[in-house]
């Protein structure tokens, strides 16, 4: 269908051209084979169709061999100066009407629906269709492209799609214009396709969001979903829909800062999930004592529940960032009345102030403002957007929340480490106690900056070892933490959780538990254990000196 709208356009456009040079020719043609010319033997002569038609072909494009087959005769000369205008004028016509059509927007347009739809034809490996481009979603392209995870790419904005172009990913990101919540849109995208394995949709209008995620479900029941959510009332209507990982950075947050006062090993961990060094930093440590929440919109609020829930004291001032800025004409914290604002908070007491408005210059203003009234008080800024992040690592914030870059992490998280994010999760449903063991032991074995890897127990992923389960052999997981070079010692690797399906996941699984066929499993390790890892599951030799200690 979308190759007949092309052919369509192009007959539409060129109808006229067609007819206006069919008979300018057939006119041309006619007059020469009815008037009679001579041959070169004086005789009377009349031209055949062939002769007229290659005569008339070379005379109106203007490239003009001369009079053919004989030379003609006046009569024959006047018709051909009459031809000669008609011809070229009628010729020039359809030239200009074809420049016309190449310059045509819908043509453009056609053309470009008919490569992208031949583009997800032929993607045959899983993808994510990603809807919208902005900073967010670069971020997650480029952390799935490096996993080798294909993406699709639709937005409104032509503009924004001829910048992805120009990225120049590898491999090719295919990119479409279009509205994402129209639904020839998304099918045009692939999401009916049954290797579509998630969409994703970060945008900021909540009720936007939703009608994509209705319509995603409508369209293809199977895919995964990842919808944005600020509100607690949207949240409600996504899961009701049945999405099943809905993104709030507001909640993400505020969850991070309830960990960080109440539980610094279960943040560390999660932050280390992220890339973070397997060690707080002294001046990550949250202080105790009475905190300050500048801006009480949906992020103000989210901060609120967790700093009831730690059960610290806080105060807050309603600063609301675009009627400050109305009301202000400007966008600078720090006049007398701010002061006062502040002082009434009682800043210069508290040990922490968090500036949680919309906009990043008052954000910081309001932090240089509080540091000015109270030296030692910490300091906690949300950062918007990732368009400068220097700006605030320059103001020297002790913390710095960029909720595009939470919103990125967890999105690719999911998509392309889903048992990280599972540790992630639940990780909030553990005591300090278990963290602190977990990170003691991690400590022990892999020191303070190991990496974490997924794995899944088949023959794609760990050939020999699925090869040898499937002969009926009983492994143990403590076996494949074994040396390649002493089987009696092991390497420094830990299991961080084990994945038999959706209801049976455990964390920190024993050495005693038996491999399984399916089995996922989530390992902590440094580089070159983890290439020792791979080695044995994955070669027979390695395998059967780890199982017996014969080489």
């Amino acid at each position: 269908m979308e190759s007949n709208n092309t052919i369509w356009i192009i007959i539409r456009r060129m109808r006229i051209p067609f007819l206006v040079i069919i008979i300018t020719f057939s006119i041309s043609i006619l007059g020469l084979t009815l008037i009679p010319g001579m041959d070169d033997q004086g005789r009377p002569y009349h031209m055949s169709f062939f002769d007229a038609f290659y005569f008339v072909s070379y005379m109106a494009s203007t490239i003009g061999f001369g009079e053919a087959p004989y030379t003609f005769t006046y009569p024959q000369r006047m018709w051909v100066s009459a031809c000669i205008y008609l011809t070229v004028i009628g010729w020039f016509y359809g030239i200009g009407s074809i420049v016309a059509l190449v310059q045509d927007k819908r043509l453009a347009r056609e053309i470009d629906v008919a490569r992208f739809r031949s583009k997800i034809r032929d993607l045959h490996e899983p993808f994510t269709i990603i809807l919208g481009y902005n900073n967010i979603t670069h971020r997650i392209i480029d952390w799935l492209n490096d996993e080798g995870i294909r993406v699709v790419v639709v937005d409104r904005d032509e503009e924004k799609i001829s910048a992805l172009e120009l990225e120049n990913f590898i491999p090719e990101v295919p990119a479409l214009s279009g509205d994402v919540t129209h639904p020839e849109t998304l099918k045009a995208a692939g999401i009916h396709k049954k290797n579509c394995q998630a969409v994703v949709a970060l945008f900021e209008d909540d009720m936007k969001n939703t009608k994509i995620a209705l319509l995603c479900k409508l369209l293809n029941k199977r895919v995964k979903l990842v919808i944005k959510s600020t509100t607690k009332t949207q949240s409600e209507h996504l899961k009701n829909l049945g999405v099943r990982y809905i993104e709030d950075p507001f909640r993400f947050v505020s969850h991070r800062i309830y960990l960080a006062l109440t539980a610094p090993s279960l943040w560390l961990l999660e932050m280390w999930i992220f890339g973070h060094i397997l060690k707080i930093r002294e001046r990550e440590e949250l202080p105790r004592g009475k905190y300050i929440i500048c801006g009480y919109g949906r992020m103000g609020h989210a901060l609120e529940r967790a700093l009831k829930k730690a059960g610290v004291p806080y105060s807050y001032i309603d600063i609301r960032s675009n009627e400050y800025k109305e009301t202000k004409d400007s966008a600078v914290f720090g006049d007398a009345e701010d002061y006062k604002a502040l002082i009434e908070a009682g800043v210069k007491e508290a040990a922490a102030i968090i500036a949680a408005t919309k906009d990043d210059l008052i954000n910081l203003t309001i932090l240089a403002t509080a540091k000015k009234l109270n030296k030692e008080i910490y300091t906690i800024g949300r950062e918007n957007t990732l368009d400068d992040i220097t700006i605030f690592k320059s103001a020297r914030v002790n913390r710095v929340y960029i909720l595009e870059q939470i919103l990125a992490e967890f999105t690719y998280l999911f998509i392309a480490r889903p048992l990280a994010y599972r540790f992630v999760r639940l990780l909030h449903t553990r005591e300090e106690e278990w963290g602190h063991r977990v990170v003691e032991r991690m400590h022990e074995v892999l020191g303070e900056n190991p990496l974490h890897f997924e794995i899944t127990i088949d023959e794609e992923h760990a050939y020999a070892l699925s090869r040898e389960l499937k002969k009926g052999a009983s492994i143990q997981l403590g076996t494949l933490r074994r040396s390649r070079e002493n089987w009696e010692k092991h390497n420094p690797i830990l299991f961080l959780l084990c994945k038999w399906d959706e209801s049976r996941v455990e964390l920190i699984p024993s050495d005693d538990i038996d491999v399984e066929l399916g089995m996922k499993l989530l390992v902590a390790a440094n580089e070159e254990s983890r290439e020792d890892f791979e080695y044995i599951v994955n070669n027979y030799y390695e395998l059967e000196y780890v199982l017996n200690g014969k080489a």
